[in-house]
This record gives C-alpha cells, sequence and structure tokens, in this order.
C-alpha cells in the first residue's frame, strides 16, 4: 500500500453542468503538486475560469493565484463548515451548522450579505470564538454573490 493523494479538478458551466476536468496522483498534497496540476490543466485549454472553490490549503490557494490568473477564489463552505464547528460544543454544531447554512440560501446577494450579519451577531452571545471565526471569513465565503444567481448553485 502506498500513501498518494489524488488532485481532482471539478467544472461548473454556466448552465450547471458539472464534469471531472482533470485527476492526477500525487505523493503529496503541497503547494508544488497542486500548482502543477493546474498548470497542466491550463496547458489542455483550460481558460475562461471565473470562480475556483477549493479548501483553504495555503499551497493550493497560492497555486490557484499562480496558475489561473483573474479567477476569483471562494473557500469550499463545507470544508470551512467543518472547521468552524471546532470551535462550539457538540452539543450545539446541529444547530449552528444549521444557522451557517441559511446564510447561502437566500435570494440574492443583498440577502445573504444581510443573513450573514444576522448569523454572526447570533453567534456572538453564546459562542464569540466561532462568531469571530466566522466574521474573518466572510470574504472567503461570500465571493460566489459577485455571480448572477441563477449560476451559484
Amino acid at each position: 500500500m502506498v500513501n498518494v493523494h489524488a488532485l481532482v479538478a471539478t467544472g461548473v458551466s454556466c448552465d450547471g453542468h458539472r464534469e471531472i476536468l482533470g485527476l492526477d496522483v500525487a505523493s503529496a498534497e503541497d503547494g508544488a503538486g497542486w500548482l502543477a496540476f493546474l498548470r497542466g490543466l491550463v496547458a489542455r485549454g483550460l481558460s475562461g475560469l471565473q470562480l475556483v472553490i477549493s479548501d483553504a490549503h495555503a499551497g493550493l490557494v497560492a497555486a490557484i493565484g499562480s496558475a489561473l490568473p483573474g479567477a476569483a477564489w471562494q473557500r469550499c463552505r463545507t470544508h470551512y463548515l467543518r472547521n468552524l464547528l471546532t470551535k462550539v460544543p457538540k452539543s450545539a454544531q446541529p444547530h449552528v451548522a444549521t444557522q451557517v447554512r441559511t446564510i447561502f440560501d437566500q435570494a440574492d446577494a443583498d440577502a445573504v450579505h444581510a443573513q450573514y450579519d444576522r448569523v454572526v451577531d447570533a453567534l456572538e452571545s453564546r459562542f464569540r470564538e466561532a462568531a469571530a471565526h466566522l466574521e474573518a471569513a466572510r470574504a472567503d465565503l461570500l465571493a460566489f454573490t459577485s455571480y448572477p444567481r441563477e449560476i451559484w448553485r
């Protein structure tokens, strides 16, 4: 058995169809591996990217910025939520997760930002550390609001 990492890029077209853009196996999930992977996608013709959503791994984020200039970056909300929930007691995690998910269930960008404020405020009274964590992640989580509602999915 060999410990390896699968690097996968999935694309979503403007009409909402998803497809695998690339898959590679690397011995380490580091910035150099991600940079080579992304450059390979570009060399094969990947272009026109507007938004990249990924985990906040520092090497990956740096590779995205280097290999995909002009594309906005957003932190994956599923990965983020896992990190956030470590800041609250286990018994409160389902409630906090539900509150955070309401942020992304809004009709337009203004409503998303307003709901984000409400969730941060609600967390502030009981879970200060979680509220601060969520506030600090605002720009990383809300990049999608710069795009038409029709493609938010």
